[in-house]
């Protein structure tokens, strides 16, 4: 279903042409100009609720995750630190999530106190975001959707006619005292090679929150290594290799979710990730029946801490190898996609001494189909299914095996010009999998262990007349037998089916465009529970957490084609009285504005100059997506969240040669 904000572009039907009058792009000219009409079809990189694009990321010098995502409110990111991130979609936490990195899967969790997600904005060229159970090419275990990030190709960067270009940036950020600097170079190493290398490094100081306090433990030194090569093969055929290294180091909290404390001292936390993805397509002209899409990847992440007066350095590692081979056949405006995956995990976990004293593998195999049918000109019905084979082998050498069938089935009906009417189910399985390394040690899986279940179920509608777009869904997902290591009874460490989850919530997003200026305004709201009982992530770790109402407002003008600058505000809405299981907690809401400026000082793309402004207003807040505080709680001093940082001033500067 459709729920992109009014700013980005988010799923089309192949058979109309849509007049979106530019409502997609995120400004237009200052004077008229002569829109074209936009042909949008219906094809795998479109098919996404919400999609983020270059611009989009750039527009406000993106360093983070949670600058990624600010503009979607039914995205939330937590965390505050670099590290300790977790990205939260209609309530679910990202593990419950298929993300993945070019098609290379990212799975599997080294830390619970840190986030899981390691990428570089700067590479990205869009991130595609499917919330709930969807498509069945969305990959195995979706149960709570499915994020993309896709990168940058020599071919994004390279102009017409042109065989050889770098770039250079360097950005300053005020809060932090720190800078961020990266080297980008692209070209053609013949008409059918071409060829990006790029490297980043950044290093961030404590940052200060709004009450100008310094926040101990939020310090980050970041570095990025990166290299594609694109071939465009005889006989229609495209061979895409790339290679990421991406590490972050910094003294943080033991917990990086939470605050230092008395208990929660300051240690060195390093992480890394390896990726290396191989990705194949095979379009031969004028064959319907063949677009053959292949993808294998190598991924390796490893997390590294030094409780240096206690137990000493503690190693945690996490590897995915795995492949996707799909074909898609055309039959007239119809369309057939089939095909298999599989991915193999290892989880290792342990102390200096040996490194990976601990261990858990597991794999899974899938058998998906996905077809499109054109009932009329205006009824588009989708319907597929997947068959998801789970094993695992655990820490303590027991067997899991579980295997299901997951259909969906979505009906598409443009009324009349302009209004579509949506409508959708969709279900996804997972079966046990490997946890997150740094409980291998202690923890266990009950032998009782079951696969969890997910149902989605949504309708809406989208309507867009000239240069205006509203659009509105609801929603409801629902996750069966859920799997976690529950918060209470204390240290019982086990790795159990704990209930059932809940998402219930709606979207409204509406757009419009008028000559030079866009604006758009989205709403979104979400109940989040297990068995009933509000999800949180301190007692709910890897699952889900509780989100007040979310509104986000922008603003956007060009000056003329040198010149634009902007607005965004996010503001959500308190929660009191919110029930967990050690007592009441409040989620005081907050509103939070940032600015952007850039410009083109020679008229063209060779000299940029980016000013943004963070939280200009230096809101003093805990985000939703984080740790709530439940200091007030008798034995709980301690436990909360960082507070979001303050006013940031980012001064950016970007050369191309």
């Amino acid at each position: 279903m459709a729920n992109s904000s009014p700013m980005k572009q988010p799923r089309r039907f192949r058979r109309n042409t849509l007049w979106l009058a530019l409502m997609a792009a995120p400004l237009a000219h200052a004077q008229p100009v002569s829109l074209d009409p936009i042909q949008v079809t219906a094809d795998r990189e479109a098919d996404a609720d919400t999609v983020v694009d270059a611009e989009t990321i750039e527009r406000f010098q993106a360093d983070d995750l949670e600058d990624v995502f600010a503009g979607q409110p039914d995205v939330s990111v937590g965390g505050a630190n670099s590290i300790a991130q977790k990205v939260y979609v209609r309530g679910f936490e990202d593990p419950l999530l298929n993300v993945s990195v070019d098609g290379a899967t990212q799975a599997g969790a080294l830390f619970h106190h840190s986030g899981r997600l390691s990428v570089e904005p700067e590479l990205l060229k869009q991130v595609e975001v499917n919330a709930g159970a969807g498509r069945a090419t969305e990959g195995a275990g979706a149960l709570g959707g499915s994020i993309r990030f896709v990168t940058k190709d020599p071919d994004d960067l390279l102009r017409p006619g042109e065989s050889a270009g770098a770039l250079v940036k360097f950005g300053s950020f005020s809060n932090t005292d720190g800078y961020k600097a990266s080297g980008t170079a692209f070209g053609r190493l013949s008409d059918n090679w071409s060829t990006l290398v790029s490297v980043s490094q950044s290093d961030h100081e404590p940052f200060k929150d709004g009450s100008g306090d310094r926040i101990a433990g939020s310090d980050a030194r970041q570095q990025l290594g990166f290299a594609k090569l694109v071939g465009q093969l005889p006989a229609d055929q495209t061979i895409k290799l790339s290679h990421e290294v991406r590490t972050d180091e910094g003294e943080r909290p033991q917990r990086p979710q939470w605050v230092v404390s008395s208990f929660n001292r300051l240690y060195e936390l390093d992480g890394r990730r390896d990726t290396t993805t191989l990705n194949y397509g095979y379009a031969p002209a004028g064959n319907a029946l063949v677009d053959l899409e292949a993808t294998v990847y190598h991924t390796e992440s490893d997390i590294e801490q030094n409780v240096e007066d206690r137990w000493g350095r503690y190693f945690g590692f996490s590897r995915n190898i795995g492949g996707d081979l799909r074909n898609t056949s055309r039959f007239g405006e119809h369309s057939l996609t089939y095909g298999v995956d599989y991915r193999e995990d290892k989880v290792n976990a342990g102390y200096q001494e040996d490194k990976r004293a601990e261990q858990q593998t597991g794999e899974v195999l899938g058998v998906y189909l996905q077809g499109d049918l054109w009932l009329t000109s205006r009824l588009l019905f989708s319907a597929g299914a997947r068959y998801d084979d789970y094993r695992l082998k655990d820490n303590d050498d027991q067997r899991f095996s579980e295997d299901e069938v997951s259909p969906n089935a979505n009906l598409a009906w443009e009324v009349v010009d302009g209004l579509t009417l949506k409508a959708g189910y969709a279900e996804a399985f997972r079966g046990p999998t490997t946890q997150d390394s740094f409980k291998l040690e202690g923890s266990e899986n009950d032998p009782d262990l079951e696969g969890e279940k997910a149902r989605n179920t949504e309708v809406g509608f989208d309507y867009r007349y000239e240069t205006f777009r509203l659009s509105a869904e609801v929603y409801r997902s629902e996750i069966k037998d859920a799997i976690a290591d529950p918060l209470l009874p204390f240290r019982e460490s086990i790795y159990k089916n704990i209930g059932d989850l809940e998402s219930d919530g709606y979207l409204i997003s509406a757009g419009y465009q008028w000559q030079a200026l866009s604006a758009g305004l989205s709403f979104h709201s979400n109940d989040a529970e297990v068995d009933g009982q509000p999800l949180t992530v301190y007692e709910h770790n890897l699952l889900g957490n509780t989100m007040g109402d979310t509104w986000i407002a922008d603003l956007a003008y060009r000056w003329d084609r040198n010149l634009e600058f902007g607005w965004q505000g996010r503001f959500v809405e308190g929660i009191d009285n919110l029930d967990t299981s050690v007592g009441t907690i409040d989620k005081p809401g907050y509103g939070v504005h940032d600015l952007f400026l850039h410009w083109l000082p020679t008229g063209n793309e060779d000299l940029r100059l980016s000013l943004t402004i963070k939280n200009v207003g230096d809101k003093q807040y805990l985000a939703h997506a984080s740790n709530a505080d439940y200091q007030h709680i008798e034995d709980y001093e301690g436990i909360v969240g960082m507070p979001e940082p303050g006013r940031d001033i980012r001064v950016g500067l970007a050369m191309r040669f």
